[in-house]
């Protein structure tokens, strides 16, 4: 076992690279729902630069500078040139670095669980963290690439970690809307709501809710916003290895939302595809999104830094898309 273990390992090292792949349960369609699939990539590296990397939790997209930016929530921060046509095209890794505090100082081991990324309308690179919730913008060029700049204040109910039902189910996801500036999510609901009220927060204060897809343990995983204003929401619910692995995107419509004045209704969702592990989807653990064009995203899989897990690239479009 050990020596066909070394042999795989050997193997990977050799083939560093970026792979086709396909998780769909057909081959001859692409279309699935109100999402055509447009391409499929399995990343595979060892390091980058001599930084490990593994564990990615989310992406962001500069697509005047045609960048794609990875982090891993181990605090590693990846950049890749790509470009996104009919296909992904160009896709090769040009920088790495480990997230620091200000100054160049280390973060603590449990300060550095960063899952959520974005690019805002100044082209900021924003993370947000799990462990002690927050939002921060760093470096993303020069030789400080990955530090820290700036720490934003976030809304009171996300600063105690005690109202999160655990440290490890904080700011999950992270996006950056014109009309409403940083937008964030917890993996779960607060534990002062039901456990299928999911909430969507402005570092400004607004909030939104929205109902969680009803499979076991469904969790935010990753959102994005749409070209028409509204939000494209990742989830993913995984149990066991026994039953269904479960990855859902789906639109949330912020701007019908019942109630959404006094911010106790819910908003509008439409499932835009979800993906059953035992309905022929070879889904792994999707916890990023994009946007790298118009209808048009990429979404990454984090391998849990375990051999027999991948990192998958996948670039989609939503169909049936009318920009405001």
């Amino acid at each position: 076992m050990k020596i066909v273990f070394f042999f795989l390992f050997s193997l990977f090292l050799l083939e560093a690279g970026s792979f086709p792949v396909n998780i769909t349960p057909s081959s001859k369609t692409k279309t699935f729902g109100k999402i055509k699939i447009l391409d499929q990539k399995q990343l595979m590296y060892a390091t980058i630069d001599g930084v490990k990397f593994s564990e990615i939790s989310d992406l962001a997209y500069d697509a005047k500078r045609q960048k794609l930016y990875m982090v891993s929530d181990e605090g590693r921060l990846f950049t890749f040139k790509a470009k996104f046509t009919t296909n992904i095209g160009g896709l090769e890794p040009i920088a790495s670095a480990k997230l620091k505090k200000r100054h160049g100082k280390k973060f603590k081991k449990w300060r550095k669980d960063s899952e959520g990324m974005t690019l805002d309308g100044k082209g900021r690179l924003l993370l947000s963290f799990e462990g002690k919730a927050k939002v921060a913008w760093f470096h993303k060029n020069s030789e400080k690439q990955g530090e820290q700049i700036h720490k934003y204040s976030i809304p009171k109910a996300l600063r105690n970690s005690k109202n999160f039902r655990s440290r490890n189910k904080s700011l999950e996801a992270l996006a950056w809307h014109k009309k409403y500036g940083i937008l964030t999510v917890a993996e779960w609901p607060l534990k002062k709501y039901n456990k299928k009220r999911q909430t969507l927060y402005a570092l400004s204060g607004k909030k939104w809710h929205f109902k969680a897809e009803p499979e076991a343990k469904s969790a935010v995983s990753a959102i994005e916003v749409m070209d028409d204003g509204n939000i494209l929401v990742l989830e993913r619910s995984f149990i066991s290895y026994l039953e269904p692995f479960v990855v859902t995107l789906k639109k949330v419509f912020l701007n019908e939302c019942k109630n959404s004045n006094k911010q106790k209704g819910m908003c509008k969702t439409e499932v835009l595809l979800k993906m059953n592990s035992h309905q022929g989807w070879d889904v792994d653990n999707f916890e990023g999104l994009a946007r790298v064009g118009k209808n048009r995203y990429v979404m990454i899989s984090d391998d849990n830094d375990n051999f027999f897990q991948k990192t998958l690239l996948i670039y989609f479009e939503v169909l049936g898309q009318d920009e405001k």
